[in-house]
């Protein structure tokens, strides 16, 4: 095998032309598959003969086993598109390919792709299957994550601030500030894909000024998404550190909407919902700062706010539009029950904190009516799943057709006859 070439550009791995690992070179003497990195960036068309290659040269490939046919795939190639440049330009770059599945079989196989499209980020040859958003803006950000280590150790100011920048706005940010790595290496694997995790070993107290901590070891957590910053002191043992982290992926009031209903699964607390005609007016905006104080002082609890004129229909099982009265406060459990405080539901104009005050008080003595929905909560299946539901109902219509079309005439005539 000839030597790689070595010039001014070896650090940028894009530029590079990767040859096959050894055990293609001891497939009886034939020429080994080549597989080269894309200049520009663009995504690359794989198949059987240069899959494996390209699984040995390149760090991180993210793929997209497709098929032709499918309506997804076709929505989703433009914004794989407009990622895989964005992707190859990282300071960890990713590769992103393609391949036909439907065609591809062994590798349709191999990897288990028993849908499409799905999608499967190769580090360093292991594969993981992808399940995050697929716009191409939110995929970077979740794929830039991915590739990140669990807990990156900062060493200046400069590296800290560099750390939060290039972490953008897409996820949750812990800096511990004098915090031994292994103290949080632990969460920074189990929650890699929803936050960033960094300890800051040398750093000075104008830093400490900025992110609002006066002694150490403090984690500071920092929600951009949100403009919201807390400061943990520990104790760093228990359960105490798991959940801050926990309870700090969230924003203190969640605003209800289809990307925080699916970050609710993971916490297994129920929510005090205020439910609103419209979450943006100014009597709203009032009720909201309430109501995060309120959180501020009940952690056992998730507060959020979802408006009727932003969400009508997540907001209908929780109230009639014709006789109820809003802003209404209920306990939801995230499922198919929620609980009301019989007279203390609806806020009344005045003094909120204190209605909030005691509808809690009654809550947590046991005070409140129960009530289903009397169905599964539609919301909660998401769009992609009730998309999955109608595409079976079609096939099944489909298939009763042809099978109708292939049996006798005398079977639709008898069927006028009944």
């Amino acid at each position: 095998m000839p030597p790689m070439a070595v010039d001014k550009q070896r650090l940028l791995p894009l530029f590079v032309l990767a040859l096959v690992t050894p055990a293609c070179l001891a497939s009886g003497g034939e020429e080994p598959a080549r597989f080269q990195i894309p200049r520009d960036g663009s995504v690359v068309e794989l198949d059987e003969g240069n899959f494996e290659a390209a699984v040995a040269a390149v760090d991180f490939l993210f793929v997209d086993f497709h098929a032709p046919w499918c309506g997804h795939c076709k929505r989703l190639s433009p914004q794989l598109d407009e990622a895989a440049p964005v992707l190859a330009g990282l300071s960890t770059p990713i590769v992103v390919a393609k391949v036909n599945a439907e065609k591809y079989k062994k590798l349709r196989s191999k990897y288990g792709v028993d849908g499409f499209p799905t999608l499967m980020l190769f580090d360093h040859g292991v594969p993981t299957e992808y399940t995050g958003s697929r716009k191409a803006g939110q995929l970077v950000e979740s794929l830039r994550k991915l590739v990140a280590p669990d807990v990156s150790v900062l060493t200046s100011d400069a590296a800290i601030k560099s750390f939060v920048q290039e972490a953008g706005v897409g996820f949750p940010l812990f800096i511990g500030f004098g915090v031994d790595e292994s103290s949080i290496a632990e969460y920074g694997a189990r929650y890699k894909k929803k936050a960033w995790f960094s300890t800051a070993k040398d750093f000075s107290e104008d830093l400490m000024a900025v992110y609002d901590f006066d002694k150490i070891p403090a984690l500071v957590s920092l929600n951009p998404k949100y403009n919201e910053q807390s400061v943990f002191y520990g104790p760093f043992e228990g359960t105490f550190l798991e959940d801050f982290i926990r309870q700090s992926l969230l924003p203190i009031t969640v605003p209800i909407n289809a990307e925080t209903v699916k970050m609710l699964k993971d916490d297994d607390r129920k929510v005090v919902l205020a439910v609103l005609q419209d979450d943006s007016d100014e009597t709203s905006m009032r009720l909201i700062k309430v109501l995060r104080s309120a959180a501020n002082a009940n952690h056992d609890l998730v507060f959020g706010y979802v408006g009727v004129n932003q969400w009508e229909e997540f907001t209908e099982p929780f109230h009639d539009s014709k006789s109820s009265q809003l802003p209404k406060l209920v306990v939801w459990d995230k499922d198919e029950e929620y609980e009301v405080v019989e007279g203390l539901e609806n806020l009344e104009e005045g003094d909120h904190g204190s209605q909030i005050s005691r509808f809690l008080e009654a809550y947590r003595a046991g005070r409140t009516i129960k009530k289903t929905f009397g169905r599964r909560f539609p919301t909660l299946l998401g769009v992609n799943a009730l998309y999955i539901l109608l595409l079976l109902v079609a096939v099944l219509v489909v298939l009763m057709f042809f099978s109708g079309q292939g049996k006798e005439v005398r079977q639709p005539t008898r069927a006028h006859q009944e």
